[in-house]
């Protein structure tokens, strides 16, 4: 019982020496990192949209983030977009999902799996080399078109695609 009490005076003593203490922590942080705590972080990257490499239809978003298997290559959404279908053929534990417009396999979703898979199952698997992604309010980013002759259709130039639509 002795030493419980002496450990307990040890803690008191250690918690009195922090109150004590006067150090302005945003003053510390602004004298090491050259930045206060009020200063807005201005390099957050916008919500991403992940879409299919071949026909550029969204597939999913990164509000439904679950994660990334950086070993196998794959980003794990919760979600998808409709545009999404879920294949019939299964394999093991694997069901392949496919795109609508191009049915292009993008990745799989685990239906039953073994324990050390159980992080993955129900998740949407998108393989990273047959996705691009796009982050929204980059203006500076564009998707790359097909081929030398073709233009993406933008905002700013949608008036004359239509003109020569209806020509």
């Amino acid at each position: 019982m002795a030493t419980k009490e002496k450990s307990v005076g040890c803690q008191k003593n250690k918690n009195k020496t922090f109150e004590v203490c006067s150090i302005n922590s945003s003053a510390v942080e602004e004298k090491l990192f050259g930045r206060a705590d009020k200063e807005v972080e201005e390099d957050d990257d916008g919500p991403v949209v992940f879409i299919c490499g071949k026909c550029r239809l969204p597939v999913g978003d990164s509000m439904s983030w679950d994660g990334s298997e950086d070993e196998q290559n794959q980003i794990k959404l919760k979600r998808v977009t409709n545009n999404v279908i879920i294949g019939k053929d299964t394999r093991f534990f694997e069901l392949n999902k496919r795109s609508v417009c191009c049915h292009s396999v993008l990745g799989m979703v685990y239906t039953s799996t073994p324990r050390n898979l159980d992080h993955k199952r129900s998740t949407f698997c998108l393989s990273v080399a047959n996705i691009d992604s796009y982050v929204l309010g980059s203006g500076a980013q564009m998707l790359a078109a097909e081929g030398p002759k073709e233009q993406l259709v933008t905002v700013e130039y949608r008036h004359s695609v239509e003109q020569q639509l209806t020509e």
